[in-house]
C-alpha cells in the first residue's frame, strides 16, 4: 500500500510486452465482430454507402481509443442550433440531460429523434459487457446504445471527446468495450486533506476517461479524515463531513464511478490509537509500534468493526478495502518473543502450532467477513496474504498488488496460481508519492504508456497471459507521505497525464497507435 517504511529499491528499467489471448467480444448490438486482446491492426473498416461525395470517415480521436470503428461516407455530426438530446428509455434521462448541458443544446425528453439530434437508447438485447456501447453516426443523427446505462454513458464521453478534438463526430459506427472491469484512481486523503470540490473535479476528469473506480484511503497514522458517528473521538480536525461524502458519492454514481472506502488495519491505525492508547501494540519492553493495534485485545476488533460497518453503509458500492499491509508485529526477527500476547492468542484461537502470522491472517479474514456481511467484496493489500501458515486468507478477498518489497509480499504469480483475483497497483509505475521519499520518483504518463500493461504487476516483468482473467484491472495511486510537497493543484496537474495513460492501457489491450507526443497532444485537445 503506502511506501511509508524503509528504502525501497526501484525495479528494472523497461517492461517486457505481455502476451495476450484472443477472445470474442459481443457488442451491444449483438454482433461478434470485435476482438478482445487482439492484434494491433487497424480497427477501421469500410462499408457501402449511397453517396461518394464524401471521403471515408476516420476513427474518432479519443482517450482511451475506441476499439472498433466502421468507416462510412458522410459529413459526420456536430451540434446545430436546433439539435437536441433525446432518451429512448427513462433510465437514460440523467445521461441525456448531462450531455445536453455539456454540448449546450436542448434536452427534448423521451421522444423520437429528429435530424440533428443525439439519441440515447438501451439495446434491445442485454447481451455484452454492461460498459460496452455502439455509437452510430448517419443521416445527421447520432444514436448511442448499450446493454446498460454505463455503456451508453461511455458512448457520450466518446462523442464529447470527438467534438472537443476535431469539432465533429465522424460518420460510421463505433463498437467499443473495456478490456478490464476495474479502472481508476486511488487517493490517500488521510495523510493529505483534499477538499470535496477537488475530489469532485477528479471524478469528472475520470469519467471522461472512462475510469470507473475511486479508492479513498481515509484512515492512517497521521489522520482520520471522514466524520464518524460511532467513534467521533478518532476524527481529525480537518476532515470531510458525511454530507460532503454523500455529495461526492452522488456525483460519482451519476458518472458511473464506484467509490471504494478503505480503513487499513491492523497497521496504519495511528489516528485511531491516539484516541485509544490502551489498544496500542507494545513489545515485552513496553515499546509501542507505530500504527499497530494489539489484535490480541478484544477491544481492537470491536472498534475496527464498528468503523467498518459504519463506512460500509456510507459507501454504497460493491467493494470495501480492509488494508492488511505492513503490520509491525511481523517485521521483527522473532514475533512470538517480542509479542508473547499475540503468540498466546494465536494458539488459543487456532491451535498449538499457530503463530503470530496466523493470528494476523485470521484478523484479515474476520474483517473481510464483516465486509461480506455488508454485502460487499473485500479488498486487501497483497503483503497481507501469507503462505505456509495454519490460517489462509479467504479466496473471496481481492488482492490489491502493490509491491514485492515488503515482508509477507510474494511474487504476483503465487497469488494468481492460488486462483486469486488481483488488481494492479504496481508501485514501480503507478505510485505517485508526494515528496518522492524512499527512492520513489513521480511516475510519468509516458513511461506508463510505453512500458506498462495490466500484466506488469511487479517491477517491470509481465506475468503469463494465462492469468489474464484473474487480473481485474488497476488503479493509479496518490500517496501523501510528505503532504506539503505539493499543493492540491500541483497534484491534479501531476497526475493528469498518468491517468490518461492508465485509461488507455486498461481499456484497449493493443499496442497504442499514437506516439507519446501525439497522445499528449490529443489529451490536451480532448479536455
Amino acid at each position: 500500500m503506502s511506501p511509508s517504511r524503509g528504502p525501497l529499491v526501484a525495479g528494472a528499467a523497461a517492461a517486457a510486452a505481455a502476451a495476450v489471448t484472443l477472445t470474442v467480444v459481443v457488442w451491444p448490438d449483438g454482433s461478434g465482430s470485435g476482438t478482445q486482446n487482439g492484434p494491433a491492426s487497424s480497427a477501421t473498416t469500410a462499408e457501402p454507402s449511397p453517396t461518394r461525395s464524401y471521403p471515408l470517415s476516420t476513427t474518432p480521436r479519443t482517450i482511451p481509443a475506441v476499439r472498433e470503428h466502421t468507416a462510412a461516407r458522410g459529413p459526420g455530426w456536430k451540434p446545430a442550433k436546433d439539435s437536441t438530446v433525446v432518451a429512448a428509455d427513462a433510465g437514460l434521462v440523467d445521461e441525456a440531460k448531462l450531455l445536453a448541458k455539456e454540448l449546450k443544446i436542448g434536452y427534448r425528453g423521451e421522444k423520437s429523434p429528429r435530424s440533428g439530434d443525439v439519441e440515447l437508447a438501451l439495446a434491445a438485447s442485454a447481451k455484452g459487457d454492461p460498459e460496452s456501447y455502439t455509437l452510430k453516426t448517419a443521416d445527421n443523427t447520432v444514436t448511442i446504445s448499450g446493454p446498460a446505462q454505463a455503456g451508453v454513458f461511455y458512448g457520450t464521453r466518446t462523442l464529447k471527446q470527438s467534438l472537443n478534438a476535431d469539432g465533429t463526430v465522424p460518420e460510421g459506427t463505433v463498437r467499443d468495450t473495456p478490456d478490464r472491469p476495474q479502472r481508476g484512481l486511488n487517493l490517500d486523503i488521510a495523510r493529505k486533506h483534499y477538499s470535496a470540490e477537488w475530489i469532485e473535479a477528479r471524478l469528472r476528469e475520470m469519467a471522461d476517461l472512462k475510469l470507473n473506480q475511486l479508492g479513498l484511503h481515509f484512515s492512517d497514522d497521521q489522520a482520520f479524515r471522514i466524520e464518524s458517528d460511532s467513534h467521533p473521538e478518532v476524527v481529525s480536525d480537518e476532515h470531510l463531513t458525511k454530507a460532503e461524502v454523500r455529495r461526492i458519492v452522488k456525483l460519482a454514481q451519476s458518472l458511473h464511478i464506484t467509490i471504494v472506502g478503505e480503513i487499513d488495519s491492523p497497521g496504519h491505525l495511528g489516528a485511531v490509537l491516539r484516541a485509544h492508547p490502551g489498544l496500542q501494540l507494545r513489545n515485552t519492553q513496553g515499546v509501542a509500534r507505530q500504527g499497530a493495534i494489539d489484535i490480541s485485545e478484544p477491544g481492537a476488533a470491536e472498534i475496527v468493526d464498528d468503523l467498518l460497518k459504519e463506512y460500509a453503509e456510507l459507501f454504497p458500492g460493491d467493494w470495501f478495502h480492509v488494508g492488511a499491509d505492513e503490520y509491525q508485529a511481523l517485521t521483527v526477527s522473532d514475533p512470538a518473543a517480542s509479542y508473547p500476547q499475540l503468540a498466546a492468542a494465536a494458539r488459543k484461537k487456532y491451535g498449538a502450532d499457530a503463530t503470530v502470522q496466523d493470528l494476523t491472517e485470521g484478523w484479515l479474514n474476520d474483517r473481510a467477513a464483516v465486509i461480506r456481511d455488508a454485502e460487499k467484496i473485500p479488498k486487501a493489500w497483497n503483503d497481507g496474504f501469507f503462505s505456509g501458515g495454519t490460517v489462509t486468507a479467504h479466496k473471496g478477498i481481492e488482492v490489491e498488488y502493490w509491491t514485492g518489497k515488503e515482508i509477507g509480499a510474494r511474487p504476483p504469480q503465487e497469488y494468481l496460481a492460488e486462483g486469486r483475483d488481483v488488481v494492479n497497483l504496481n508501485d514501480e509505475f503507478l505510485y505517485y508519492v508526494l515528496g518522492e521519499p524512499n527512492d520513489f520518483t513521480y511516475p510519468t504518463g509516458k513511461r506508463i504508456y510505453e512500458q506498462w500493461t495490466p500484466f506488469v504487476l511487479r517491477g517491470t516483468e509481465p506475468v503469463a497471459a494465462r492469468y489474464s482473467k484473474q487480473i481485474l484491472g488497476g488503479r493509479f495511486a496518490v500517496w501523501g507521505d510528505l503532504p506539503n510537497a505539493q499543493t492540491q493543484e500541483q497534484v491534479a496537474e501531476g497526475i493528469r497525464m498518468p491517468l490518461n495513460a492508465v485509461s488507455q492501457k486498461l481499456w484497449d489491450p493493443r499496442e497504442p497507435k499514437l506516439t507519446w507526443a501525439q497522445f499528449e497532444e490529443l489529451a490536451d485537445s480532448t479536455r
